[in-house]
């Protein structure tokens, strides 16, 4: 017997009758995506429990519900944006679609993680913030809170209701003994590290130009070489400032012992960072390398590669390798980098002796290094976190096996697929330089948190997609496994694990902490009404 489902108040039997009528016209992908949009308006508005029979709903009465969600999502959310424009100060402004400000609000990295919301809104003062979560928390409609928009996954910074850009909060300033810096929660590192790198300084930010500098913190922050020296990003967190819930701006320091330890990768669970407050370190010139290696010299390469990371190296030194399935065809790449003008002799020189298809060397300012490593915008991506403690011989026939299986299976549904494996090996002690926060749940075990990803352009292959990146996760860790690798309780990287992940798998033995902490602070589970990992 199909479990029942009863449409909001506002929208009639007959109307909802016409609905479902509606539905039974539409192809597949189309009620998928009408699903999809169900899902994430019911955990909005607090209504998931409706469907814990999920099995026993059909299609087109799990779609009629959504669009009879919909309209009152729209009507309540309209309501709650002129709310918001009346409460607001002449400083932050709401905007509607007819505006290319909205476009540009929410637009993100990737294509397939926008929605349309009803409006966005630009705060620029912390005020403003508590405005925006007082009306959103009296009408309990769905919102986004969106910093750099760098997320794959569709609902974490994008809403149907209310969403809120960070794009005003902007500023980024040096402290008067150069020891910190203030960022807002609106900059991607590539604005951050083109402030600071003139001056001399550096944080230890993120690898990619365009992520931003809100949602990679809160994630934890696995970052480019300084983290070596100095940790995680959230390692090197001096202050943040964040908008409460009920509307309490709140300086969250070392001495709030709760929300030093939830705000370190505990995401938007908390309320809105309006700004960080990270430590300063020296920046001088840098050195890079790209190498791609194709057919048999990509063999060669990996050998090198398992090779050169079975010796001590420089701590300021990076290497990450990369498997790429491009057009139907399998690469090996090479990323080298050297936090100093040069590498010192002999460093690298197994690696770049090599005979590769194409070499690349860079030497200059790292803000110049940063602007060559812009991921490309896409039209739809998945990621997962592939944990691992080291790269042997049998691991990389393992991602050499794993990329050329998937790549062609993929391509029958989408023969624009593009298939990545980034492996990122770290210094066994790259966890041990900070205290315990949210993320890692277990500092003492040394996981790199590797990468998968896949893009596409056709959305009725989602389901393929997504599916893929799972399973490849879990037999790479499986291989790890019988490679004598500890790993069965390895926390995934918040920032690489793809949605539905068990927040068990990200937080381990920390996550029942954070639920706490939790309710403490948002005891009306107003955050709740947000996309994201969810306590």
């Amino acid at each position: 017997m199909r479990a029942a489902l009863s449409p909001p108040s506002a929208v009639s039997g007959e109307e909802r009758k016409c609905i479902q009528i509606r539905i039974l016209l539409l192809p597949n992908s189309s009620r998928t995506t009408i699903m999809l949009g169900a899902a994430l308006l019911l955990r909005a508005l607090g209504l998931a429990k409706a469907l814990q029979d999920h099995s026993g709903v059909s299609q087109e009465n799990f779609a009629a519900y959504a669009l009879s969600l919909s309209l009152w999502n729209t009507t309540h959310s309209k309501a709650a944006c002129e709310k918001i424009a009346q409460s607001i100060s002449s400083a932050s402004q709401v905007f509607y679609s007819d505006s290319q400000e909205f476009e540009l609000d929410i637009s993100h990295w990737v294509d397939s993680s926008s929605q349309v919301p009803v409006c966005s809104v630009e705060p620029a003062v912390p005020d403003d913030v508590a405005s925006i979560l007082q009306q959103i928390a009296r009408a309990r409609v769905p919102f986004a809170v969106k910093g750099g928009g760098h997320t794959n996954i569709l609902g974490f910074s994008s809403t149907p209701g209310v969403h809120i850009s960070m794009t005003r909060f902007n500023h980024i300033a040096i402290s008067e003994d150069s020891r910190t810096v203030e960022i807002g929660a609106g900059p991607t590192w590539g604005d951050v590290y083109t402030y600071l790198v003139p001056k001399g300084f550096n944080v230890a930010g993120g690898r990619m130009d365009g992520v931003g500098v809100a949602g990679l913190t809160l994630g934890g922050g696995e970052c480019h070489s300084l983290f070596w020296l100095y940790g995680l990003t959230v390692d090197t967190v001096a202050e943040f400032h964040i908008v409460s819930p009920n509307g309490t701006e709140i300086v969250v320091t070392k001495a709030d012992e709760d929300l030093w330890f939830a705000l370190k990768g505990g995401f938007n669970n908390y309320g809105i960072v309006t700004k960080f407050t990270l430590k300063l370190y020296p920046q001088t010139n840098v050195w890079g390398a790209s190498l791609v290696f194709e057919g048999e010299l990509a063999d060669a390469a990996k050998a090198a590669f398992v090779k050169y990371l079975s010796r001590p190296h420089d701590h300021k030194a990076v290497q990450l390798g990369h498997f790429m399935y491009i057009n139907g065809s399998v690469s090996f790449g090479l990323s080298l980098f050297y936090d100093g003008p040069e590498p010192p002799m002999g460093l690298y020189d197994e690696l770049l002796n090599l005979t590769s298809t194409t070499t690349t060397i860079f030497q200059g300012t790292f803000t110049d290094f940063m602007s060559t490593q812009v991921s490309p915008k896409y039209k739809r991506v998945y990621s997962n976190g592939i944990p691992m403690s080291r790269y042997t011989e049998p691991i990389m026939k393992a991602y050499t096996n794993e990329i050329k299986f998937w790549g062609d299976r993929l391509s029958q549904y989408d023969n624009r697929v593009s298939l990545f494996y980034i492996l990122e090996p770290f210094e066994p002690d790259f966890l041990t330089h900070g205290e315990p926060s949210a993320y890692p749940p277990d500092r003492s075990l040394a996981v790199f948190p590797s990468l998968v990803y896949v893009s596409w352009t056709n959305a009725s292959a989602d389901v393929y997609m997504a599916d893929a990146v799972r399973l490849s996760a879990a037999s790479l860790v499986e291989a790890a496994i019988q490679d004598g690798q500890d790993l069965e309780d390895a926390a995934t990287y918040v920032n690489y694990a793809i949605f539905g992940t068990p927040l068990e798998r990200m937080y381990g033995k920390h996550l029942e902490r954070l639920r706490r902490i939790r309710k403490k602070y948002d005891p009306e589970d107003v955050m709740g009404l947000a996309g994201g990992w969810k306590f």
